[in-house]
């Protein structure tokens, strides 16, 4: 948490070796083991503190060239590929971590490259593969190296295994290197100036129209098509059941705007009877409901999640949470002979607005429930199992009818069941500007990211 140098405290090599080794299983990884930066046996030149971040513990400080820390007892595993991360900080960068066995002038294990992330607590996970190592428990050796003088990194924790996952069928594990990438691109940007009278919400949108309509969903149905009830897609005009991060990054037709939001947004199709009613917009909003925008990321590429419950078949009386209602002059003015639908003035048409989590477990891009990677702010913070603020997705619905007496039905049954669902594809650069001007400043932005 260091913002400028300090008197460096050098501490003997030959430290009481009683410090404990923290070896903890990696959440979804079978063959990975993460080792604290703190539960060192020996170091040299290393003062630790406490993380910025709630459930980050603590991470050894003001890391210059020439410093090291000696872990005991490191199990690598068998022989193969061994995948080693680490958890890095840094206001400055330009250095690496060197990884070495049995000294501090062994044989080198990987070097991780620090990347500059743009603060001492603004973390992100460096990565390398050693495609041969020793196996089985070793003593490591991190050595700081750096030719730019002065402490250049913080260190989290380090992760060593082989890769392979017990995820199972459903998750999809991130791209570290990839991600890591688009990280440093939006770690590296510089805000723009937040003009005076600028209003102070964190905000931006896509605004989208109907596109088209297929009884496909390439989350819960990949590669089968017609295996869905119809939905109605916005933005990404080529989605259908082989939709992949891929196919709509390599599509540039949308019926979103800005131009460099390929995603893909869909929702089950609303019918007054037999008869199908699109919306007529739809307002994608990417805000912030957390105490501190200020730590939202941009979301990773390909990202995907759903919101709402298909599956949900309740009676949605007048007043209920998370159901349609009217907006406009005049307002709702009765009820469908269920009770399940507004009716509206003629002045006014028929709305919903959607609110998906926005907040991240940072491993992977999908999971089996399509939700089981993500979860909701409920105390204004991202903590514990996800720790990511991601921005705040929300669909702004609105359709062209005021309803009807005998009600209206979805494509998935009963009002209670509306849902959607997003599969992000957007130009990296594009997202994280916005992310970075107007949600990370709490400064409500338009449709092309401005203020």
């Amino acid at each position: 948490m260091h913002s400028s140098p300090r008197i460096r405290v050098l501490v003997a090599a030959t430290l009481a070796a009683a410090a404990t080794l923290v070896l903890a299983p990696a959440t979804a990884e079978a063959a990975t083991i993460t080792v604290q930066a703190e539960a060192y046996a020996a170091q040299s030149g290393v003062q630790l503190e406490a993380t910025a971040d709630t459930g980050g513990g603590q991470n050894a400080a003001y890391l210059a060239n020439g410093d090291w820390l000696r872990y005991d007892g490191v199990d690598l595993g068998a022989a193969g590929t061994l995948t080693i991360g680490a958890r890095v900080a840094s206001a400055t960068g330009t250095g690496s971590i060197e990884l070495r066995t049995g000294s501090n002038t062994g044989p080198v294990l990987a070097t991780l490259a620090v990347p500059n992330t743009g603060g001492w607590q603004a973390w992100t996970t460096a990565t390398a593969t050693a495609a041969t190592h020793p196996t089985g428990a070793q003593t490591v050796f991190a050595l700081l190296k750096n030719t730019t003088g002065g402490d250049f990194v913080n260190i989290n924790w380090f992760s060593f295994g082989d890769g392979t996952t017990t995820d199972g069928p459903g998750w999809i594990p991130i791209n570290q290197a990839a991600w890591n990438a688009q990280l440093a691109e939006f770690n590296a940007l510089t805000p723009r100036a937040v003009p005076a009278g600028t209003v102070r919400v964190s905000e931006f949108n896509a605004s989208c129209t109907y596109s088209h309509s297929r009884p496909d969903d390439p989350i819960i149905f990949p590669g089968m098509p017609g295996a869905s009830h119809m939905h109605t897609f916005l933005g990404n005009d080529k989605t259908d059941a082989n939709t992949t991060t891929q196919t709509l990054l390599a599509n540039a037709g949308t019926s979103c705007k800005p131009a460099p939001d390929l995603s893909a947004y869909w929702i089950p199709t609303l019918y007054n009877g037999d008869q199908a009613i699109e919306p007529k917009d739809v307002v994608v909003y990417y805000g912030s409901r957390i105490t501190d925008p200020s730590v939202t990321k941009p979301f990773p590429q390909g990202f995907r999640m759903i919101a709402g419950d298909a599956k949900l078949q309740t009676p949605t009386p007048d007043g209920s949470v998370n159901a349609f209602y009217c907006a406009g002059p005049g307002g709702q003015i009765g009820r469908s002979a269920d009770g399940n639908w507004p009716i509206c003035a003629s002045t006014a048409v028929l709305m919903f607005h959607l609110v998906f989590q926005d907040c991240w477990d940072g491993k992977h891009l999908d999971s089996p429930t399509h939700k089981a990677h993500v979860s909701y702010s409920y105390t204004g913070a991202c903590t514990g199992d996800y720790p990511i603020a991601i921005p705040n997705l929300s669909f702004l619905i609105s359709y062209p009818t005021q309803g009807s007496a005998n009600g209206l039905r979805l494509a998935s049954g009963m009002a209670s069941s509306m849902h959607g669902d997003a599969f992000f594809a957007w130009d990296n650069l594009a997202q994280s500007q916005r992310v970075k001007n107007c949600l990370v400043q709490k400064a409500k932005c338009n449709t092309e990211g401005n203020f």
